[in-house]
């Protein structure tokens, strides 16, 4: 049930260049910015978009090539969960996890057993008479995603799945995702903005940034080496690139960073994360050999502490607590100091 697919879509002046390879039981993660091209791509493998050129194989046959066959959506063995999960607002929930296995053909009584079966899969059988309209966004979300599964497709889309649900419940799908993830045996593909969707979902990720992929691997291998400004903010790190010698990264406006990486040379990226940054209101006496001003631009709540951004030789993310900023007066404006121990700095091959 391995999907291989890599085409090309251009609509107006975007052109969008995605290669992928996805094996059976395995989850891909899409990431990337709004207008990146994630959603054309899940369009495309959905049958809902033709490419202007390339090829689409699932489980050994043909969806798409760039002057050959284009197989309709009903005629592929792929199930899409949208965003906004698209139920259908006048058939109950039994009903909607059955459409799939209707427009397959399936006789309405044998249909109708198997969306009850997975109404209780998801547990949600008590709501089987219910229209979507009397659901919660977290029950709309696992009817859409049983009534993508019901009919055992090859490829399952995600496209934003958990994007609408408040912070409780969306954990307490993320949960219930990985479940069904892990026990299904085609591939799937998740289209998401949050790192953490994709470190818990998936365990490959391919980065898409205007319509072209800039970083893929391992979940946890991109987390830990971003190669661009989007991926490294995602994660939550200060991301620089430098030529490296003898411990020392020379950044592109001359400011010198000392890293821990004493044996890189050439051309490196240099990252450390936001709890790393000491702030102060004058220059710091000791042992930091990373020391620079900066003026703080804005600062918003992140988590449990309250996350500066700073500019000035270099824009970088600091996290402090709400006592800090109370006591060093940390309002957009502040001129401050900044402090970085060449420990805490990670060094790779740019």
């Amino acid at each position: 049930m391995t999907l291989s697919a890599a085409f090309e879509v251009r609509r107006g002046s975007f052109e969008l260049r995605l290669a992928i390879e996805v094996a059976a039981g395995e989850t891909l993660a899409l990431l990337g910015p709004n207008g990146a091209g994630k959603s054309t791509a899940l369009r495309v493998l959905a049958g809902l978009l033709r490419p202007e050129g390339g090829r689409v194989e699932l489980a050994g046959t043909v969806l798409d090539t760039s002057a050959g066959p284009h197989l309709a959506p009903e005629h592929r063995r792929v199930g899409m969960v949208f965003q906004d999960y698209r139920l259908f607002p006048h058939l109950s929930a039994l009903d909607n996890v059955g459409y799939g296995l209707r427009a397959r053909g399936m006789p309405r009584a044998r249909a109708r057993q198997l969306a009850g079966q997975w109404l209780e899969r998801v547990g949600l059988a008590s709501v089987a008479n219910a229209r979507p309209a009397a659901l919660s966004g977290g029950q709309a979300q696992r009817v859409a995603l049983a009534r993508a599964l019901a009919p055992e497709p090859h490829l399952l889309l995600l496209d934003e799945p958990l994007a609408a649900l408040d912070a409780a419940t969306r954990m307490e799908l993320r949960a219930h995702l990985r479940r069904h993830l892990t026990d299904f045996a085609g591939a799937a593909i998740l289209v998401t903005h949050d790192p953490l969707d994709a470190m818990v979902l998936a365990g490959q990720v391919v980065v898409i940034e205007d319509g072209l992929v800039v970083q893929r691997g391992p979940v946890a291998e991109v987390a830990r080496h971003p190669q661009t400004d989007y991926v490294a903010r995602l994660v939550g790190l200060n991301l620089y690139q430098g030529r490296a010698a003898g411990g020392i990264v020379r950044l592109a406006g001359g400011l010198e960073l000392a890293t821990a990486g004493d044996g890189a040379a050439g051309t490196v990226f240099v990252a450390f994360p936001p709890s790393s940054v000491a702030v102060f209101r004058s220059r710091p006496d000791g042992s930091p050999r990373n020391v620079f001003a900066a003026t703080v631009s804005d600062l918003e709540i992140h988590g449990g502490s309250v996350r500066l951004h700073l500019d000035g030789a270099l824009h970088v993310l600091a996290d402090v607590t709400t006592a800090a900023v109370a006591e060093l007066d940390l309002v957009p404006g502040r001129q401050v100091w900044c402090a970085v121990k060449a420990t805490e700095t990670r060094v790779y091959p740019a």
